[in-house]
């Protein structure tokens, strides 16, 4: 009776340790097809946004596969899982204790195996909705730029005469700071000049108080420019009225 309950508690161990590798070859072989859909979703995406409408189909069909390949490798970690308590419970039952180091390496060995492969999948499933995430915001901008560069045509052109107008403005703005500068550095330089002509002529006066012989000779100067100036107007004057006289006899 005890070697029948023995060989029955091998081939229950023998059963789960068949399950287990027969679960880790499947999981083994989905992550690598769902790391290769990852790997090429991007290539794919952004061709298809230069395409018709039809890639939006097979874009659409695209997700569905990653997403039901998502839920089909949750379920196969959740089976191992689930088989690796299975055999961790078995460990623990009185008939499995002459041999538990041997079969407690044989879990330990599967438990890393599903460590790894729970931490790859993971990996991997965050990179894809990262991914898809990223993609799905480009796509929407693509879309975007589509369809304002498909709008109407009178939408288009009143657009483009508000950009013209405001960068017609800026130009103008521009034009009247410029003049503006211009205008202050005039009068800046113009109020620097007359200080300058006022030095000299205070200079000029403040030397003619100090030598009065200058300060005739300047006088003298201008009555003789005073008085040949009255010469050349009374000459031009009787040249003109003999000119009209001529003009009208």
């Amino acid at each position: 009776m005890l070697s029948t309950n023995m060989a029955s508690s091998s081939n229950y161990w023998e059963d789960l340790r068949k399950q287990a590798r027969q679960l880790e070859n499947e999981l083994d072989l989905k992550l690598v097809s769902f790391s290769k859909l990852c790997t090429g979703y991007s290539s794919s995406k952004s061709q298809n946004q230069t395409r018709d409408s039809r890639s939006d189909s097979l874009g659409s069909s695209q997700d569905s596969i990653l997403v039901a390949m998502t839920t089909e490798l949750e379920q196969l970690l959740a089976s191992l899982t689930a088989v690796n308590d299975k055999m961790a419970e078995y460990t623990h039952t009185p008939g499995a204790s002459l041999h538990n180091a041997a079969l407690m390496h044989t879990l330990q060995r599967h438990r890393d195996i599903l460590q790894d492969y729970t931490h790859e999948f993971h990996k991997t499933k965050s990179n894809f909705f990262n991914l898809r995430e990223r993609e799905d915001l480009l796509g929407s901008i693509h879309r975007d730029i589509e369809s304002y560069k498909s709008g109407s045509g009178v939408n288009n052109r009143r657009t483009e005469l508000f950009l013209k107008e405001h960068e017609h403005l800026r130009n103008s703005d521009s034009l009247i700071d410029n003049a503006i500068s211009i205008a202050m550095a005039t009068k800046e330089n113009i109020t620097f000049q007359r200080g300058m002509l006022k030095s000299i002529q205070t200079r000029v006066t403040t030397l003619a108080n100090r030598f009065p012989a200058i300060n005739s000779l300047i006088q003298k100067i201008n009555l003789r420019k005073r008085r040949d100036s009255l010469i050349l107007g009374v000459v031009i004057g009787v040249c003109t009225i003999l000119l009209l006289l001529y003009t009208f006899h």
